[in-house]
């Protein structure tokens, strides 16, 4: 078992032991109780803060609502769209990838896996940032915030933590369509805002740190195709070819180029950091006038010598660790993000929808609309989580 699968199991345990000592403060939100079901611990954490925000900035986040309104419903028709097409795709698509998951730091068939670190630390931010933009945007409209603090969904035991904002909903619902649209989109919005964050400071930053922290050594074998030359020969995947003939190989470019300029039959002479191999290329199977060795490739690099002597031995990898949790925190924003857009029943795309259709129709049909399309998104995402456990 390795160390982040360990630091798992230990969160859990930690976690339940600090809920049951803390049992009488709880308040359970039943769903499928005692299979699924929410444990929430109410605080008044960030409350203040919420208020500050609201009124020292009232006139901008104003305005601001309507971007977040026009975004909120732009993602609900763009997460609609995705998940009805995947879910045609993996009926007529073997290949075709689930478009919703589950979110855990466990290796499992139909579990969506990120490492138990940037897990934990992915979702805190996700989830505060999330919950904190609802108060900010519910006080801004002069809604009480009742509570907020911590929840945990839990699937038998405490699973996933997460955040929560309690406004008086009586109150929330007296507002104008307007008002409650703001506060119902600004939750994803400040999901995506992460995201679109991020993927700025990565075009910008990354190029320029990969090129100060690496050099390029060659090209790794990172799969060898069962039955043809590279196989046949003894090479396997992890070995870096760093020359063919004479032809010393240091990017992924230049050994597409010299293969794409081989023919079936002609033998190479390849030398990885493991062994030298002398290959007879095949035909490829795609397309019989082209030389085929059988094997995926990609880039391989080293630190550069130069680099661990000024920042230290650990630099890179400290780094390294930092840009991954960028890209989690970048993804899961998005992903969830949109996804909690979705025009589905109590999640904040399903409210918006709801509002809208009551504003244009009479209450009955725009409620009778609503339940009818929650479950068919309902029906969808099950049919998706389903599919990645059974695929």
């Amino acid at each position: 078992m390795d160390f982040e699968s360990i630091a798992g199991i230990i969160f859990v345990i930690l976690l339940i032991a600090v809920l049951y000592i803390n049992r009488k403060k709880l308040t359970i939100q039943k769903l499928f109780y005692p299979v699924l079901y929410f444990i929430m611990y109410k605080t008044r954490i960030g409350i203040r803060l919420m208020d500050r925000i609201a009124k020292k900035h009232a006139k901008a986040l104003y305005y601001i609502s309507y971007f977040m309104i026009f975004v909120g419903f732009a993602g609900m028709a763009l997460t609609a769209f995705f998940l009805v097409k995947q879910t045609l795709l993996i009926f007529t698509t073997p290949s075709a990838i689930p478009a919703g998951g589950i979110v855990l730091p466990v290796q499992a068939k139909g579990i969506f896996y990120v490492p138990f670190f940037y897990w934990i630390i992915s979702i805190f931010i996700l989830a505060v940032s999330h919950e904190f933009s609802h108060g900010v945007m519910a006080r801004l409209h002069k809604v009480r915030i009742k509570s907020s603090g911590f929840a945990f969904l839990s699937v038998l035991i405490p699973v996933i933590p997460a955040a929560f904002v309690e406004p008086d909903e009586k109150k929330l619902a007296k507002k104008k369509p307007f008002q409650q649209l703001g506060v119902f989109a600004a939750g994803s919005f400040a999901n995506l805002v992460i995201a679109g964050i991020i993927f700025l400071i990565f075009t910008a930053a990354l190029p320029g740190i990969g090129n100060a922290m690496y050099e390029n050594n060659g090209v790794a074998v990172a799969e060898v195709v069962k039955g043809y030359p590279a196989e046949l020969s003894g090479m396997s995947a992890g070995e870096i070819i760093q020359q063919v003939d004479s032809t010393r190989i240091t990017q992924q470019e230049n050994f597409s180029a010299l293969m794409l300029a081989k023919k079936p039959g002609d033998t190479l002479r390849i030398v990885t950091d493991k062994k030298a191999y002398n290959i007879t290329l095949s035909a490829n199977p795609q397309n019989k006038s082209k030389a085929y060795i059988g094997i995926n490739v990609m880039q391989s690099t080293i630190t550069k010598p130069a680099f661990v002597q000024k920042f230290g031995r650990y630099a890179d990898k400290i780094i390294t660790w930092v840009i991954g949790l960028f890209w989690w925190l970048f993804n899961l924003n998005l992903g969830i993000g949109l996804m909690n857009l979705a025009p589905l029943g109590p999640l904040d795309g399903g409210r918006m929808l709801l509002i809208a259709l009551q504003k244009y129709m009479p209450q009955q049909r725009a409620e009778k609309i609503w339940k009818i399309v929650s479950l068919v998104f309902l029906l969808i995402l099950i049919v998706n989580i389903g599919f990645g456990f059974v695929r």
